[in-house]
């Protein structure tokens, strides 16, 4: 099989030890230069088309558009061909709301929401919220959206004794943050984040509309206001294909 040089670079980064390129990592270099020709939207064409333009079995094939697909460069969309997928979402990781986030990048944000209720804290959460074991918590939990397409899933759990209107007055389709430092007068210090990659439970995938298989970006936070009182910890679970996250570091 005939290796395009302008893939050359990520060949050679791919290379394993033993030094022969696997086939179907060849086959997945060549599909990413076609990827760029074709452009967001394009359909690739056909699997057979394919695997005769790049001599392999339709088995090779599919392993390098799978792991396509799981990096986000292509989708497949359901009674049409794997297409070329649009780029990733860019989520800053600082103090400012999701809505923000997605609004700076042309898209309209959204959330459907699983549910709103009030709850008994276990000893972690009641020590990251600064509350007694038992205490009662609120907790928002939320489908979000970005120009429609379900993209993540947040969990946030507030204390209840500070934020009872979260209960009665907060719209949860809306953002948090804004209702918090708009209408509460919360102010936010300082933040803790954690990242890691998962997969998600059964459970997650169904509400998110994704693949078990496709990796997830999972971030933990905590916040606190200027002067250390806890305000919430925040589970966050993204699209690995979807979303990638940028920080600004400064010495």
């Amino acid at each position: 099989m005939r290796i395009d040089h302008r893939a050359d670079q990520p060949v050679r980064a791919g290379i394993p030890e033993h030094g022969r390129i696997p086939r179907y990592y060849a086959v997945k270099i060549e599909l990413l230069g076609l990827v760029e020709e074709l452009g967001e939207g394009s359909a690739l064409p056909s699997e057979r088309e394919l695997a005769e333009r790049f001599e392999v079995s339709r088995v090779t094939l599919r392993q390098a558009v799978t792991e396509l697909v799981l990096e986000g460069r292509l989708t497949r969309r359901q009674g049409s061909r794997t297409v070329v997928a649009p780029p990733k979402l860019v989520q800053p990781l600082q103090l400012a709301s999701y809505t923000e986030g997605v609004r700076s990048q042309g898209l309209e944000p959204g959330r459907t929401v699983i549910g709103v209720e009030s709850r008994s804290a276990d000893a972690q959460l009641a020590a990251d919220l600064g509350l007694a074991p038992g205490g009662e918590v609120v907790h928002v939990e939320r489908v979000l959206l970005a120009g429609g397409e379900r993209v993540g899933l947040e969990s946030s759990y507030l204390p209840k004794d500070r934020f009872p209107e979260l209960l009665g007055d907060f719209d949860p389709t809306g953002s948090l943050y804004s209702f918090l430092q708009d209408e509460l007068g919360v102010r936010f210090g300082e933040a803790e984040e954690r990242i890691e990659t998962v997969l998600a439970t059964p459970r997650e995938a169904l509400l998110i509309g994704t693949n078990p298989a496709t990796p997830m970006i999972l971030l933990h936070r905590r916040s606190w206001t200027p002067e250390g009182e806890p305000i919430e910890r925040v589970r966050s679970l993204f699209r690995g294909d979807r979303f990638s996250f940028i920080t600004h570091l400064r010495d």
